[in-house]
């Protein structure tokens, strides 16, 4: 019975997450190299079906099936290290309400918790990178 209320008093700690898996990271050097090179084979193949530009993308199907753009909300790849992390590891593609950062964009400003929701962080989190975001905005045209 202790043991539940613990795990009960954890989740509410997180209540910004509102009941969703935190992100999950898979590492690239966890891949086999056939796994590998399945995936540069495929993404070969999808660059010819990608949208080249913006107005492009505007019109194209939603939710948006080019999981591997750099604007896609439903994963992240660290460009240093080549680790994909799954933001959102319970849904599938077509579940995420918004899939296009750049649509989200072009309606306008939304809150931190709005933003949280998108990338399956908290409103706090969001906060400090923007803070961050900001610092090295301002260290850049301070030179």
């Amino acid at each position: 019975m202790a043991e539940n209320k613990t795990r009960q008093r954890t989740a509410n700690k997180r209540g910004a997450r509102k009941g969703l898996r935190r992100s999950k990271t898979i590492a690239l050097k966890k891949l086999s190299e056939d796994e590998r090179l399945e995936v540069a084979h495929m993404l070969g193949d999808l660059d010819l079906l990608r949208p080249r530009d913006r107005s492009e993308c505007r019109s194209g199907e939603r939710p948006c099936p080019f999981v591997s753009c750099k604007y896609h909300l439903y994963l992240d790849v660290n460009p240093h290290t080549g680790s994909i992390k799954l933001n959102f590891p319970d849904l599938e593609v077509w579940e995420l309400a918004e899939t296009c950062a750049l649509d989200v964009a072009d309606r306008g400003g939304i809150t931190l918790e709005e933003v949280g929701e998108l990338l399956n962080l908290t409103r706090e989190r969001i906060r400090q990178v923007e803070a961050t975001g900001l610092e090295k905005l301002r260290d850049e045209y301070d030179d």
